[in-house]
């Protein structure tokens, strides 16, 4: 759900970067990495989900769109009866992003004026969807993997079945599409975490010196 636009999303003298990737690539296992090593992440779907949660700010809205039938009985949106709603109706999908998306970028802004880190990675699933997020962004970094992957790690991971993952794929961009528009590409499919931990630092250590700025790296 996440994936606004916005105008102003860090400091001028920090390095902007945009990490994206379909569901299941394992895009916030690579965001905890650099967290880890330094790096400011913004997290817009941490920010969605603490906005419809109990007592978040769009809960009131949200219901009173939707109706109540989509908030559970905590006072938070009920996520699997929201995006039945979306999945199925593309104006209502919209009506819900009308709702958060200027929500998120407030909240992005602010986080990003109060980060002090010489990097602040964005962590937007919908980046390449999105015709502004790459402009404002230094580079675009994607985690890539198979799809078949994708699917087994959601499959697992969320009790889902296969239908409703690649519905959930289906609303995203390709894997082509999101590596013709990458940076970097982070392939993260059949390595161990101290390998692709490896690869990270490379990418980290090569931004920071200033050698990736704009080119195409490869992790894989």
């Amino acid at each position: 759900m996440a994936g606004p636009e916005t105008n102003t999303v860090a400091k001028a003298d920090a390095i902007r970067i945009g990490l994206t990737g379909g569901i299941g690539s394992g895009k916030s296992t690579v965001a905890t990495f650099f967290r880890q090593v330094g790096a400011a992440v913004i997290d817009t779907d941490q920010i969605a989900r603490d906005l419809t949660g109990p007592k978040g700010a769009a809960v009131e809205l949200i219901a009173a769109t939707f109706g109540s039938g989509v908030i559970d009985g905590e006072g938070a949106l009920d996520r699997s009866q929201m995006r039945a709603v979306v999945f199925a109706d593309v104006v209502a999908r919209k009506r819900l992003e009308a709702i958060l998306h200027p929500m998120i970028a407030t909240e992005t802004e602010r986080q990003a004026a109060a980060a002090a880190a010489r990097m602040t990675i964005f962590d937007v699933p919908l980046l390449v969807e999105s015709s502004r997020w790459p402009r404002l962004v230094h580079q675009v970094w994607v985690v890539d993997c198979e799809e078949s992957t994708q699917v087994a790690r959601v499959m697992m991971r969320s009790g889902w079945n296969e239908l409703s993952v690649r519905s959930v794929m289906a609303q995203q961009a390709t894997r082509r599409e999101r590596r013709d528009r990458a940076d970097a590409v982070i392939y993260n499919d059949g390595i161990d975490l101290p390998k692709l931990f490896e690869h990270l630092h490379q990418i980290w250590a090569s931004c920071l010196a200033g050698t990736g700025n704009r080119q195409r790296d490869s992790v894989s």
